[in-house]
Protein backbone atom coordinates (compact mmCIF):
# COMPACT_ATOMS: atom_id res chain seq x y z
CA UNK A 1 0.00 0.00 0.00
CA UNK A 2 1.40 3.27 -1.39
CA UNK A 3 0.51 6.50 0.87
CA UNK A 4 0.17 9.75 -1.07
CA UNK A 5 0.52 12.97 0.65
CA UNK A 6 -1.78 15.34 0.01
CA UNK A 7 -1.87 16.99 -2.83
CA UNK A 8 -1.04 13.77 -4.90
CA UNK A 9 -2.47 12.69 -8.73
CA UNK A 10 -5.69 12.57 -6.98
CA UNK A 11 -7.42 15.53 -4.89
CA UNK A 12 -9.66 15.61 -1.96
CA UNK A 13 -11.44 18.94 -2.12
CA UNK A 14 -12.09 19.86 2.09
CA UNK A 15 -15.84 19.38 1.41
CA UNK A 16 -14.85 15.42 0.59
CA UNK A 17 -12.49 15.10 2.61
CA UNK A 18 -15.09 15.57 5.62
CA UNK A 19 -17.49 13.75 3.75
CA UNK A 20 -15.27 10.39 3.25
CA UNK A 21 -14.36 11.18 7.82
CA UNK A 22 -17.94 11.28 8.49
CA UNK A 23 -18.61 7.92 6.47
CA UNK A 24 -16.18 6.16 7.94
CA UNK A 25 -16.71 7.17 11.01
CA UNK A 26 -19.83 5.00 10.88
CA UNK A 27 -19.48 1.47 12.56
CA UNK A 28 -18.91 -1.36 9.86
CA UNK A 29 -18.40 1.52 6.74
CA UNK A 30 -15.01 0.03 6.10
CA UNK A 31 -11.76 1.69 5.75
CA UNK A 32 -11.50 3.57 2.42
CA UNK A 33 -14.14 5.16 0.12
CA UNK A 34 -12.74 2.96 -2.69
CA UNK A 35 -12.69 5.95 -6.09
CA UNK A 36 -12.63 3.10 -9.77
CA UNK A 37 -12.99 4.32 -13.53
CA UNK A 38 -14.85 1.09 -15.21
CA UNK A 39 -16.33 0.82 -18.82
CA UNK A 40 -19.24 1.80 -18.97
CA UNK A 41 -21.85 4.34 -19.01
CA UNK A 42 -23.49 6.69 -22.09
CA UNK A 43 -19.75 7.76 -22.41
CA UNK A 44 -17.29 4.95 -22.68
CA UNK A 45 -16.37 4.98 -18.65
CA UNK A 46 -17.91 5.79 -15.87
CA UNK A 47 -16.81 6.44 -11.76
CA UNK A 48 -17.67 4.13 -9.65
CA UNK A 49 -17.98 5.15 -5.41
CA UNK A 50 -18.01 2.12 -2.81
CA UNK A 51 -17.18 2.04 0.76
CA UNK A 52 -14.78 -0.78 1.01
CA UNK A 53 -13.42 -3.22 3.60
CA UNK A 54 -10.06 -3.86 2.02
CA UNK A 55 -6.90 -1.99 0.11
CA UNK A 56 -4.94 -4.04 -2.31
CA UNK A 57 -1.45 -3.68 -2.09
CA UNK A 58 -0.63 -1.87 -5.21
CA UNK A 59 -3.39 0.88 -4.70
CA UNK A 60 -2.74 4.45 -3.95
CA UNK A 61 -4.38 5.76 -0.77
CA UNK A 62 -4.98 9.44 -0.14
CA UNK A 63 -5.22 10.04 3.69
CA UNK A 64 -6.64 13.72 4.50
CA UNK A 65 -8.34 15.10 7.86
CA UNK A 66 -9.46 12.09 8.94
CA UNK A 67 -10.55 10.37 5.16
CA UNK A 68 -8.87 7.85 3.40
CA UNK A 69 -9.56 7.32 -0.60
CA UNK A 70 -8.03 4.22 -2.69
CA UNK A 71 -7.51 4.02 -5.76
CA UNK A 72 -6.28 0.95 -8.18
CA UNK A 73 -3.55 2.05 -10.44
CA UNK A 74 -5.84 1.87 -13.39
CA UNK A 75 -8.02 3.82 -12.39
CA UNK A 76 -5.48 6.16 -11.22
CA UNK A 77 -4.00 7.02 -14.64
CA UNK A 78 -7.43 8.06 -15.74
CA UNK A 79 -7.80 10.22 -12.91
CA UNK A 80 -4.55 12.15 -13.06
CA UNK A 81 -5.15 15.43 -11.98
CA UNK A 82 -8.33 15.47 -10.54
CA UNK A 83 -10.22 16.04 -7.88
CA UNK A 84 -12.97 14.48 -5.58
CA UNK A 85 -15.64 17.10 -4.59
CA UNK A 86 -19.01 16.60 -2.65
CA UNK A 87 -22.11 18.67 -3.40
CA UNK A 88 -25.32 19.15 -1.11
CA UNK A 89 -27.64 20.71 -3.10
CA UNK A 90 -31.72 20.47 -3.21
CA UNK A 91 -31.83 17.79 -5.98
CA UNK A 92 -29.31 15.94 -3.53
CA UNK A 93 -25.76 15.17 -2.18
CA UNK A 94 -23.31 13.29 -3.91
CA UNK A 95 -19.49 13.13 -4.81
CA UNK A 96 -18.51 14.86 -8.01
CA UNK A 97 -15.11 13.87 -9.83
CA UNK A 98 -13.40 17.25 -11.52
CA UNK A 99 -11.65 15.40 -14.33
CA UNK A 100 -9.23 17.40 -16.58
CA UNK A 101 -8.76 14.64 -18.68
CA UNK A 102 -12.39 14.26 -19.30
CA UNK A 103 -13.39 15.42 -23.22
CA UNK A 104 -16.54 14.76 -22.55
CA UNK A 105 -19.51 14.10 -20.45
CA UNK A 106 -23.04 13.10 -19.36
CA UNK A 107 -25.64 14.71 -18.01
CA UNK A 108 -25.53 13.57 -14.82
CA UNK A 109 -21.65 13.84 -14.51
CA UNK A 110 -20.86 9.79 -13.46
CA UNK A 111 -19.81 8.87 -17.41
CA UNK A 112 -17.40 10.86 -19.38
CA UNK A 113 -14.78 9.62 -22.33
CA UNK A 114 -11.14 10.24 -22.81
CA UNK A 115 -9.84 10.97 -26.01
Amino acid sequence: MDIAPPPARFRLAPRAARRVACLLATPGAGIALRVAVLAGGCNGLQYRFELDHTIADDDVVIEEDGARVAIDPASLDLLAGAELDYVDELMGAYFKVKNPNATSSCGCGTSFAIE
